[in-house]
């Protein structure tokens, strides 16, 4: 693999530790200041997926016509930005939605330029990488960045917005090259068209679908959280939190190394397994009222996420690869995941603000999750487990 490989690691993870720091420190800022209304840490998760729904038409095609390197740079100036506008007091529900602009702009750019970076026979290997740095990042951003918010947000919030620019300097070291030239016509439209093509398959739609309900349970639950730590297991803090989400995080780690061998890409409809293994245990989670239940059964949902996700992710990967262009496949991929993520932190949002508490919250997730996987795989045929694109 090139040696540009070790920049953007450096890039990703510095960056994916701000995102996650970034989260509950606003969190934290929201908690300390105010006593929330139901809805409002929900609706400022939306806040933050509504610009991955809007922008999708344009940030894919905008990485694919633009040197990625050079993309990754204004997606972190973006984000860094954001990061100010919440040092300087101005709303969070707005600054954090800049701060999802930049996270939409910089995901099609990251996945985009590792065809570029490593070629046909490292591809795996830099992908696996990527995610490693991604995962350890998630992990010690956020209980990092919980621990100083609760000290002082000011300083998490500072130390977000220079993790941003370092980011973003690192990415100077990566060469800049174009891969396609600029589609004429609306993005809209050739977004549209891009849509239709990748969905023609059952194979695609299965990936898809099975993508964005993960996602959508995963956004949710991660919400769910905030509300019922407090409620049932009597945490009033960022770190307890992140402490919680930290147990589900591993979880995802162990099934992410298991998966490889019981879920092979020619048998990608095993997947169903862990997705109602999933749902079974969101429904355990409210049955839960003491701390280490609650981080045994999160550590379980997790691995059981994590054996659902990376099959799903590494098939539309291959098919977007083979179609529509890498940029404009994690642009249409993020666009229907963060649909699904804004349905379903926005049901609950609308449900928090009519009491529903959040143990009634997680047993209808649960549920919900276990109908639509059934729903999912009811209605695609055996043919969607085929080794190749029908």
């Amino acid at each position: 693999m090139s040696k540009h490989i070790y920049p953007l690691l450096i890039a990703q993870f510095l960056s994916a530790f701000a995102d996650n720091a970034i989260l509950f420190t606003v969190i934290a800022l929201v908690m300390q200041t105010a006593q929330p209304a139901g809805w409002y840490i929900p609706a400022l998760q939306s806040s933050f997926l509504v610009s991955f729904v809007l922008l999708a038409p344009w940030v894919g095609t905008f990485a694919d016509n633009h040197a990625k390197s050079r993309v990754l740079i204004i997606a972190n100036l973006i984000k860094a930005a954001g990061a100010g506008l919440l040092l300087l007091k101005v709303e969070p529900l707005i600054a954090y939605c800049l701060v999802g602009a930049g996270a939409a702009l910089y995901s099609p750019a990251k996945y985009g330029i590792l065809p570029e970076l490593a070629g046909h026979d490292g591809l795996v290997k830099a992908n696996s990488w990527i995610e490693g740095s991604t995962i350890l990042a998630i992990l010690t951003g956020m209980v990092v960045g919980a621990k100083v918010a609760d000290y002082s947000t000011t300083w998490a919030l500072a130390g977000t917005v220079a993790l941003f620019l370092i980011s973003a300097a690192t990415t100077l070291f990566l060469p800049a090259k174009i891969s396609r030239a600029p589609v004429a016509g609306s993005k809209i439209v050739l977004f549209y068209r891009e849509v239709r093509s990748f969905l023609a398959t059952p194979r695609s739609r299965f990936a898809v679908l099975g993508a964005s309900l993960f996602w959508a349970a995963a956004a949710c639950v991660r919400v769910i959280i905030i509300a019922w730590a407090p409620a049932v297991l009597l945490s009033h803090n960022a770190s307890d939190i992140a402490n919680l989400t930290l147990f589900l995080a591993i979880g995802i780690i162990v099934g992410s190394a298991l998966v490889p061998h019981l879920i092979p890409l020619e048998h990608l409809r095993r997947a169903r397994i862990p997705a109602y293994a999933m749902a079974l245990m969101i429904v355990g989670l409210s049955f839960t009222h003491d701390i280490w239940s609650a981080r045994a059964v999160l550590l379980l949902m997790g691995t059981a996420g994590g054996m659902f996700i990376v099959p799903i992710n590494a098939a539309l990967q291959e098919l977007g690869q083979q179609s529509i262009g890498s940029g404009g496949a994690v642009a249409m991929q993020n666009f229907f995941q963060n649909v699904a993520m804004l349905l379903s932190v926005g049901s609950y949002t609308l449900a928090a603000s009519q009491q529903v508490g959040p143990v009634a919250a997680l047993l209808g997730l649960g549920g919900l999750l276990f109908a639509a996987t059934f729903w999912v795989v009811l209605r695609l045929p055996e043919a969607a487990t085929a080794s190749t694109p029908q």
